[in-house]
């Protein structure tokens, strides 16, 4: 007789901390993705979530609920007493007080360990993708456990390579849940091998033992184009490149202006390509929001837009000349893979992630040499219709990958 299949426990602390701040980034697809294909697998499926006052327990099944509250945040329940006593009303607030009003059980943070050991079925699998609550107090909590086995997706290492990019405090923090979760979890998850070699690397460096990590590429699900939700304002023409992600300074938006900057010294504005710059503004990069506003005031050869429905995004990349991706750093590359699905030029910095995705298939240029990228934007610009063609061809080479696949991988040990 086969023994029952363990339960689920998946966190989604990171997805509550997301309502009502727009369209769903790199991360938070992710940690969607697993609650959306687990809630549909026949295994029992708990969702932990932490709020302000400590942790809730819910059934799979209010998986409906937290996705109806991410997509129409304006039909969530008003904040309890408790809440508006203290003056705290916002859609956050909101959807955790929903949330609790449907939870199992309930306990505040220093009893995570009797929450669970009391309400949830043995053997159980604790899995998290969105690392919001990969804090060692609450590693810790879950190791004691009795027949929980911990899973934790780590997506980058960028915080410790390049802690010059990151908010404040934010590579001591890291490092701190880095060595909490090597040191905790049964399975590490590495959504490429590029981030799996990074994974060993600071191990070593650090003298952890590393956990069993097992790599899977993300499912790439790009939203059908709508040139319909493309806003009337933007102005396309002559053509444009797109340029996609949080505005931080990893992603280099300095080297684009700066080869912007240079063809509008050298041609006409009703020549130049159009360079759209979607995503919200991130941390610590003042000097390129400043480079940015400066723009918006000059003219419209550099469009800045935030949180475009995906429908739009999508769109837009289809028609682009190129997607400019001048990275110094990333663990993966959600972007350049939605490009390449709706047959996008790309050119990129020759990351090793971005190679292992895209093979020869992309144009390499490093994110230090904007002669380079500026020489390869002429180019694109100017290309005829059988460059155009033979650029696209080679994209059929690439292989996207599926959140089937990744499951298919995934699952097997969980």
């Amino acid at each position: 007789m086969r023994p029952e299949p363990a339960a689920r426990l998946l966190d989604v602390t990171r997805l509550v901390s997301r309502v009502g701040l727009g369209p769903l980034t790199g991360v938070d697809r992710v940690e969607a993705a697993y609650l959306d294909h687990l809630r549909h697998e026949p295994v029992p499926l708990y969702l932990l979530c932490r709020t302000g006052y400590g942790y809730l327990l819910l059934r799979g099944a209010e998986a409906e609920f937290l996705f109806a509250a991410l997509s129409a945040p304006e039909t969530l329940p008003c904040a309890g007493w408790l809440d508006r006593l203290r003056g705290r009303r916002g859609l956050r607030t909101r959807l955790e007080a929903g949330l609790r009003a449907r939870a199992i059980a309930r306990a505040g943070h220093r009893a995570l360990t009797r929450l669970i050991a009391r309400h949830l079925p043995t053997p159980a699998r604790y899995i998290n993708v969105g690392q919001t609550t990969l804090r060692p107090e609450t590693l810790r909590r879950l190791k004691r456990v009795p027949g929980l086995r911990i899973t934790a997706m780590l997506h980058d290492t960028i915080p410790l390579d390049f802690p010059q990019f990151a908010r404040e405090g934010e590579p001591e923090r890291f490092a701190a849940s880095f060595a909490a979760t090597l040191g905790s979890a049964d399975l590490i998850l590495a959504n490429s091998a590029a981030t799996a070699a990074d994974l060993a690397r600071h191990a070593a460096r650090l003298g952890l033992p590393l956990p069993q990590v097992l790599v899977a590429h993300l499912g790439i699900t790009a939203a059908p184009p709508d040139p319909a939700q493309i806003p009337g304002d933007l102005d396309l023409l002559p053509g444009y490149f797109v340029t996609l992600g949080t505005i931080e300074p990893r992603k280099n938006h300095a080297l684009l202006l700066d080869v912007w900057d240079r063809m509008s010294a050298e041609m006409p504005e009703d020549q130049i390509p159009r360079l759209l710059v979607l995503g919200r503004r991130g941390w610590r990069n003042e000097a390129v929001f400043a480079r940015l506003d400066q723009a918006a005031a000059q003219g419209c050869v550099v469009q800045e837009r935030a949180d475009l429905p995906d429908a739009a995004v999508s769109a837009l990349l289809a028609r682009a000349q190129a997607l400019l991706m001048p990275s110094f750093a990333e663990g993966f590359g959600l972007p350049v893979l939605e490009a390449a699905a709706l047959g996008t030029p790309i050119v990129a910095s020759p990351l090793p992630a971005t190679q292992e995705l895209l093979g020869n298939s992309a144009i390499y240029a490093n994110p230090d040499a904007p002669y380079d990228w500026l020489q390869i934007i002429k180019k694109l610009t100017g290309g005829t219709a059988a460059t155009d063609e033979a650029i696209r061809t080679e994209y059929t080479k690439i292989i996207i990958p599926t959140w089937t696949e990744h499951f298919n991988i995934v699952l097997k040990k969980t």
